[in-house]
């Protein structure tokens, strides 16, 4: 089994090698006539950048991707300061006609998507030409390698039950080598991912046929993000099946997450565009869907007719009705356990590493402030949206709402939900992002604090202060500190994952769903220094 487990490693890591390895490969140029194909589907008007792009990249040899993407946003910043120049010319001759026309021929969106779509086109080589043979080589190998290395701990481990032996002495889960390279790749990946998608279109070459076959266009770097965001949680799920095997609460969520992130999140929204409707998630709530109210959406949904229209309604009623009357009943774990696609990612790929999260009371502090600030964030920024959308102006109290959604979606919702919320898992634990960002894990959190019926009831007389509660606690939650006194652990931050309680060796916690009364019971611990004991007792 140890070298099943081994070889596995092994091929895995050559997958890997191909996966990293395949963005260097290929070569990417345009005919004249694919590049007048192009600029007539995007409608440009300027002669000067089909000019500048005719010389940059068409029938061009050896231009990898990184060389075509810098010819292309090279060539559309010519264009653009070519017009920027001509409207300061007529601006200072006071030509207002002019200066007005120069604005059509200018090139406006973000430039690496406009560099993604031209090598989308453009490309050439191993990864384009063998599409199949590639998936196999990256994705294949990655997958076989992955299940080699985990399902052998069906016998390794032993008997059913909870193992986390050594796991502060793998340099994988204890900040060592191997986590700071996964950090340093993850980080990576998203960064690309989010601002250079152009770099890594040899990846999306790869999940063409997939899409193709389910939503009958080619891939966007987001296809290729959803496809590997199940590829990973189902191999990870194969791993949280085998370890919590003993206990079928974890066997359950497991499952349950699975679904929810395969079906509603990836396959519906894809099946819902070969349909021409709009790409939507039905799981993804507000203020965690925080476009949700910005007016491209709206326009886009009431443009839809009677399906859009349904979009809007559901959208609303599970945010203002659905989402409080479950925390009431469940708490916020059905949502963040059981259906939450970040959640699903952060308790199968994150499991190893919840143990990283840090209990101090200087992170609970920050933690509360940081993540009731960004749902303050997008509430104003909400707010601001629907007050434009209805009124029809572009701004509020001086204030443009595209700069507000601008940085919101550069700050939280790219940096803040991917780059750190996924990619420092090996550093900080696996719920950085449900911890300290996510806007709506604060609302759920909010509900459950003041008016759930959820606790974690504790027995205080079987605790043997073992600490392994606290320990796993992914939130980083003081659990133990609870179980000492005997106190139901009532806390906003928790999600109910239910790995304190599996790894208590004296069944101290329950996850339960009760009455109100009596869920919050501090219990003081009395110092002989800091009371007359003696006094305290003769006044009972």
């Amino acid at each position: 089994m140890k070298f099943i487990k081994q070889t596995g490693l092994v091929v895995f890591l050559i997958g890997l090698a191909f996966f990293i390895g395949i963005i260097f490969t290929g070569s990417f140029s345009l005919t004249p006539q694919e590049l007048d194909t192009f600029i007539s589907e995007k409608g440009y008007k300027s002669e000067v950048i089909k000019e500048e792009l005719s010389k940059a990249i068409v029938n061009q040899k050896d231009l990898n991707i990184f060389a075509f993407s810098t010819k292309v946003i090279t060539a559309f910043e010519t264009s653009n300061n070519h017009y920027d120049a001509l409207i300061k010319k007529y601006n200072a001759e006071k030509n207002w006609t002019k200066k007005g026309e120069q604005y059509k021929y200018k090139i406006s969106g973000k430039l690496r998507s406009t560099s993604f779509a031209l090598a989308k086109k453009a490309g050439k080589g191993f990864a384009p030409n063998n599409t199949g043979l590639a998936w196999f080589l990256t994705f294949g190998l990655g997958i076989i390698g992955a299940l080699l290395y985990i399902v052998p701990d069906v016998v390794l481990l032993g008997k059913p039950g909870i193992k986390n032996d050594g796991i502060f002495l793998n340099a994988a889960t204890n900040r060592g080598w191997i986590g700071w390279f996964a950090f340093i790749f993850l980080v990576t990946f998203y960064i690309l991912l989010y601002f250079y998608p152009d770099f890594i279109i040899n990846w999306v070459y790869l999940v063409d046929p997939i899409s193709k076959s389910i939503s009958g266009n080619p891939a966007s770097q987001w296809f290729l993000y959803g496809f590997l965001y199940c590829t990973v949680m189902t191999v990870m799920a194969v791993r949280m099946y085998i370890k919590y095997r003993n206990n079928k609460y974890q066997i359950l969520r497991t499952t349950s997450v699975l679904f929810f992130q395969i079906v509603f999140a990836f396959l519906i929204p894809e099946i819902l565009v070969r349909f021409d409707k709009p790409w939507y998630d039905f799981k993804n709530a507000f203020p965690l869907d925080y476009d949700f109210f910005f007016k491209w959406n709206l326009d886009e949904l009431l443009a839809s007719g009677t399906f859009g229209l349904f979009i809007l309604v559901w959208g609303v009623v599970l945010t203002v009705v659905v989402v409080p009357v479950m925390v009431y009943f469940f708490g916020k774990r059905w949502y963040c356990s059981w259906v939450c696609g970040c959640g699903g990612l952060a308790e199968t790929l994150g499991d190893p590493y919840r143990q990283l999260s840090s209990k101090t009371l200087l992170s609970w502090r920050v933690e509360r402030i940081v993540i009731h600030s960004v749902l303050i964030f997008v509430l104003v920024m909400t707010g601001f949206a629907l007050y434009t959308f209805v009124s029809g102006a572009n701004q509020v109290i001086g204030i443009k709402t595209q700069t507000i959604q601008d940085i919101y979606g550069f700050l939280i919702g790219s940096i803040f939900a991917g780059v750190i919320g996924t990619g420092f898992y090996p550093i900080f634990g696996n719920r950085v992002w449900c911890r300290f960002g996510c806007p709506l894990a604060a609302y759920l959190g909010f509900i459950q604090r003041f008016k759930s019926r959820f606790r974690i009831t504790t027995n205080g007389g079987q605790c043997i202060s073992c600490g392994n509660c606290s320990t796993y606690c992914e939130q980083g939650i003081d659990v133990r500190a609870y179980a000492q006194k005997g106190e139901n652990i009532v806390r906003s931050s928790c999600v109910g994952c239910g790995v304190c309680s599996a790894v208590c060796p004296r069944g101290v916690l329950k996850l339960e769903n009760g009455p109100e009364n009596g869920r919050i019971n501090p219990t003081e611990i009395l110092l002989g220094n800091d009371i007359d004991l003696m006094g305290l007792v003769n006044k009972k």
